[in-house]
């Protein structure tokens, strides 16, 4: 059996899908590592590092491997080196990306999406979204710290006072509990708001001040699944003339908030914005799906009047030695189910539960419920 590791071709992916760890866990099924050169070097991980724990580097590692792992989906160029049949496993992000499906399925080969991984026990160690927002999280109160011209604890001095930032983390999953976690840490005062009523506690335990429009429907506000549920118009207009309120209080705003397969949803206006004082900071994680805050830009710090608005996409590629690590080892916890220990050969089974989740292609086909082709 082997494994080819697949160097990134985005040259704003620092992130590599395999770590000299998980290199020795799969020696131990019985396969063999193939590495394009280079490959983990943005992530503080040299070729030689790979070498020491029994990898090959080759240029032509990809060829006739019988899985291939990544970080991001490969485009038409990568696939064309993949043999037909070849399990290809990545993030794929798939929503509103139903062309680049097609065109992985026109190759041939299995591919499994990471961060569809079901949200169950025995596949916490593969959850991809979760290990990647806890850094995500991190990292942005390390950027809000960078562009907030001031210091986030209070400080007495013979001079003065400084007084402790005022921090506000709207979307309390995996990176806004970290934000709001890592913001504590540096002794900002923090307050926090979900729609879901389960993280009003959470938020509690970190020592945070919970702020929600606490109604019927705040009550009944999440999925089976443990995400976010979109909520009314007249919810949205009552938790936004609170937030409004509190926001013209606050140094630094971290948005989070982000719903599977669709659009960002607005949590901070224009009108909002301008509402804070010259100086403060927003960084919107969501981004890349539209954002959380209008005039936010991927990529960009945008300024308006003195605010900043911190729109860096990949935020836990910024921690990209950590990110590899983690989602090397998501990797590694799925591709085990997808071996037989005695055989040390490959054995999928495709009826159970995380890969019928995961699986987008096979066969030449989209097998995925949720991204089948439009009929006319």
């Amino acid at each position: 059996m082997k494994i080819a590791v697949a160097k990134e071709i985005d040259p704003l992916e620092p992130r590599v899908a395999v770590s000299p760890d998980t290199i020795k866990k799969f020696k131990t099924l019985g396969a063999e590592v193939a590495i394009e050169p280079g490959a983990g070097i943005k992530s503080g991980m040299p070729d030689s590092e790979y070498t020491a724990v029994g990898a090959t580097i080759s240029a032509d590692a990809v060829k006739d491997a019988d899985i291939v792992i990544k970080v991001k989906r490969p485009e038409a160029s990568e696939l064309a080196n993949y043999k037909r049949g070849a399990l290809v496993i990545a993030i794929m992000d798939p929503y509103g990306n139903e062309a680049a499906l097609k065109t992985i399925a026109d190759a041939g080969v299995s591919a499994f999406a990471m961060e569809l991984m079901p949200r169950i026990t025995r596949a916490q160690v593969m959850d991809v979204l979760s290990s990647q927002a806890n850094l995500a999280g991190y990292r942005a109160v390390i950027e809000a710290a960078e562009y907030f011209g001031r210091a986030f604890p209070m400080m007495m001095t013979a001079a003065g006072t400084i007084p402790a930032a005022k921090v506000f983390v709207m979307g309390v999953g995996v990176a806004g509990l970290q934000a709001i976690a890592t913001a504590r840490r540096l002794g900002a005062v923090v307050t926090a708001t979900d729609v879901r009523p389960a993280t009003k506690e959470q938020v509690e335990s970190l020592g945070a001040k919970f702020l929600a429009v606490e109604d019927d429907e705040f009550k009944n506000a999440q999925t089976a699944g443990g995400y976010a549920k979109e909520m009314s118009k007249e919810y949205q207009a009552k938790q936004a003339a609170l937030t409004a309120e509190h926001i013209k209080k606050q140094d630094i705003i971290i948005t989070t908030a982000l719903i599977p397969g669709r659009p960002a949803p607005r949590l901070v206006t224009a009108d909002m914005v301008a509402s804070m004082k010259p100086g403060s900071v927003l960084v919107d994680l969501a981004v890349e799906r539209g954002g959380n805050v209008e005039g936010a830009k991927p990529g960009e710090v945008a300024d308006i009047n003195g605010i900043k608005i911190v729109g860096f996409t990949n935020v836990a590629g910024r921690v990209a030695a950590s990110a590899s690590s983690l989602y090397a080892r998501n990797l590694f916890s799925f591709i085990e189910t997808l071996v037989n220990k005695e055989t040390k050969a490959l054995a999928v089974n495709w009826d159970d539960e995380l890969v019928k989740a995961t699986a987008l292609t096979k066969d030449g086909a989209v097998i995925h419920p949720n991204f089948q082709p439009k009929t006319a």
